[in-house]
């Protein structure tokens, strides 16, 4: 039987002994915990040489490389000298790879994972390999080093700085007067207060970051409000340490450690038991024999979830003020609007389309029943939309990439383009191609919510019946059906309804829709016109999807009685004054979405928990991780919107309660709308 021991220099507390078959050889493995005190370290490694095959070391100070940088801390040197004739290792080479492992599996196990997380290491020095392999998938990496070292409040932010830092560094933190003085400074008073100091900023540092990368032990001075949702690489997880992370709200712990007769064990450990094992020294074993290993054992990362399955994707959205009014619910500019002229607020507009995007606020509690979560960040950008529309699409280019830089620097995977700032010049085609994340308009998801709301308030009015063709037996008209939303509309409202008529001031384009509408839904009945005027008053269905910005596009005195009108343009098609001249007309603000799990968002001009369509298509897509280019262009994908229904169902969206430009309608207003149209029909002449 061959032996194995392991000293380290943490608690004896965790000691054991156990027989084991390895390799088809039997080993017994000693744990050996020195309390920190080097001496009796090397009285142990004195005692048990004779007995031992190998020997593991871990130490709080273990051997690194960073870039360039082979680093060995002298207490290492000095236990290695102590047993010059014994093959000693600290797992180092072994521990390289399974730390690269446990993020490249992450990552393809669980699909884009680690896309531009804000990744927080304790000790960087020590995760370096971590860090190497979670660069390919994000910029944001942050090590504390100059925190746990020397107490200093600064964060590096690259790798090449934590390279830089590691070369000044180490041969002071490594040199024993050096480090006798740091450890003297250490306790004077002044340096005390500023480490309590120290210590707060730190805690914001994991409160901010998405993925932390430490020894469990280094974690044990955060609670849950700095923990909660947090994804944890580390070692050695026993169940102990499983129950402490649930206890503070850890989302998902990824564990690299080996494992052996149902307990973690340290890498030094396996690494010793390796080269006992083949009888050759840790210097001679190469990465044919680590991989022999680990394939024989079926050695495998383990993904953890303490409280069962949670995972948190993030997005960032871009919003505007819709108009001037806007800006003056907005502090400061509430009280200089209470004070000026109309023509200095009109100056005002125009300097506030030239502010720099910043955090409206952050939303969180979205949950869907897979148990994926969503939080991200509302973004605004200065402009309303005439100031957008007065300046040249590079204008709002600019805007929109510098707030797809601010949500590649929060973490987001995704960027969601809200209101007016989807349509400007090719509508999310150029911004997707120079922005550093995935872009999407939410276009797929607002064409399927506005049918979903028209579908919905057409059934509870109940003056349109269903006809032999399975339809509605009814018309329905499309104003704009040659735009974005538009032509989807069309082309989902010809499988619904009898007969669908097209509106828009572009003949060639409304031939060419109507072409695709009659190849791809046989039997449809599609008529076209250059307005709306000509077949409004015989409509049972409006959809308004115009980029009018404020023109008036249809005479809501010639609509029929009972008709249900969604307005999907932002600005509205049809102003309020209008809607209130018809009582028997139903005008719904297109379909807005509930969304799923307890959601904290400020007020964007919806019900608590409510998101307009392309909001939601945005968080639909997060929930699902599908961080991509979905909806960009005036030419929506069919089966896009098809696809972003189904994923929208799977996640626990819900069409919110259907909404007018007076707020959300209740049962006794479908009721009222119904007899009003109804009485209004029976005067109608025959």
């Amino acid at each position: 039987m061959k032996t194995v021991v392991s000293v380290s220099q943490r608690s004896s507390e965790f000691d054991y002994d156990f027989e084991t078959e390895f390799l088809g050889q039997s080993f017994r493995i000693i744990r050996i915990g020195t309390d920190g005190d080097l001496s009796r370290a090397e009285a142990v490694l004195d005692s048990v040489k004779t007995e031992a095959d190998a020997i593991g070391l871990s130490t709080i100070h273990d051997q690194y490389h960073a870039g360039r940088e082979t680093l060995e801390h002298p207490d290492i040197t000095r236990l290695k000298a102590s047993i010059p004739d014994k093959p000693v290792t600290t797992g180092a080479k072994l521990r390289g790879i399974l730390q690269e492992w446990a993020v490249r599996h992450t990552q393809s196990e669980l699909g884009h994972f680690f896309d531009n997380a804000r990744v927080l290491f304790m000790n960087g020095q020590a995760g370096y390999r971590v860090a190497r392999a979670l660069s390919e998938y994000t910029d944001n990496l942050l090590f504390a080093d100059p925190y746990t070292d020397f107490g200093v409040p600064r964060l590096l932010t690259s790798l090449g700085q934590l390279e830089t830092y590691t070369g000044l560094s180490a041969p002071m933190m490594f040199k024993p007067a050096t480090a006798r003085a740091a450890e003297f400074i250490r306790h004077l008073p002044l340096f005390r207060l500023g480490e309590k100091l120290v210590a707060g900023s730190l805690r914001e540092a994991v409160k901010s970051a998405h993925v932390i990368v430490a020894a469990v032990d280094e974690l044990g001075d955060f609670s849950h409000e700095q923990l909660d949702g947090k994804t944890v690489i580390t070692s050695r997880v026993n169940d102990q340490a499983l129950d402490w992370m649930r206890s503070r709200r850890v989302a998902m712990v990824v564990d690299y450690s080996p494992w052996l007769n149902g307990r973690p064990v340290g890498v030094n450990v396996l690494e010793a038991m390796i080269s006992a094992a083949l009888a050759r020294t840790p210097e001679q074993m190469g990465p044919d024999d680590f991989l022999e290993v680990i394939e024989t054992l079926a050695l495998k990362p383990r993904i953890l979830y303490p409280d069962g399955y949670r995972r948190i994707n993030r997005f960032a959205f871009v919003i505007h003020p819709l108009s001037q009014q806007y800006l003056t619910k907005t502090p400061p500019l509430d009280w200089i609007a209470s004070v000026s002229p109309p023509v200095v607020m009109n100056m005002v507009e125009k300097a506030v389309a030239y502010t720099p995007p910043f955090i409206y606020c952050k939303v969180t509690g979205v949950q869907s029943p897979t148990g994926d979560e969503a939080e991200g960040w509302l973004i605004t950008v200065g402009g309303t939309p005439r100031e957008i529309m007065a300046h040249g699409p590079e204008f709002t280019y600019s805007r929109l990439l510098a707030a797809a830089g601010l949500a590649k620097k929060l973490g987001a995977q995704i960027m969601g383009l809200g209101a007016f700032t989807k349509v400007v010049g090719d509508a999310g085609i150029t911004v997707a191609k120079r922005a550093p994340l995935p872009i999407t308009t939410g276009n797929s998801y607002s064409a399927s919510g506005a049918l979903w709301a028209a579908h919905e308030a057409v059934k509870k009015i109940g003056l349109v019946g269903i006809g032999p063709s399975g339809k509605m037996a009814g018309k329905a008209m499309v104003v704009g059906a040659t735009g974005a939303i538009g032509s989807v509309c069309a082309r989902l409202l010809a499988k619904a309804v009898d007969e669908i008529y097209l509106a828009a001031p572009e003949p060639a384009k409304l031939l060419a829709l109507k072409e695709t509408i009659e190849r791809e839904t046989k039997g449809a009945i599609v008529h076209v016109a250059g307005a709306a005027d000509r077949d409004l008053e015989s409509m049972d269905m409006i959809v308004t999807a115009t980029s009018g910005a404020g023109k008036r596009v249809l005479d809501i005195m010639r609509v029929k009685p009972g008709c249900v009108i969604t307005d999907v343009a932002r600005p509205l098609d049809i102003p309020a004054e209008d809607v209130a001249k018809r009582p028997d007309v139903m005008v719904i603000e297109s379909g807005e979405i509930e969304l799923p799990g307890h959601v904290a968002m400020k007020d964007i001009g919806l019900p608590k928990g409510i998101a307009y369509a392309c909001l939601a298509e945005t968080i639909v897509l997060t929930l699902e991780g599908r961080f991509e280019n979905f909806t960009l262009g005036r030419n929506i994908e069919w089966e896009k919107v098809r696809e972003i229904y189904r994923l929208g169902l799977k996640h626990g969206m819900k069409l919110a309660a259907i909404s007018g430009v007076n707020g959300v309608f209740s049962e006794e207003d479908f009721e009222r709308v119904r007899v009003l149209a109804e009485r209004e029909r029976s005067r109608a002449p025959a």
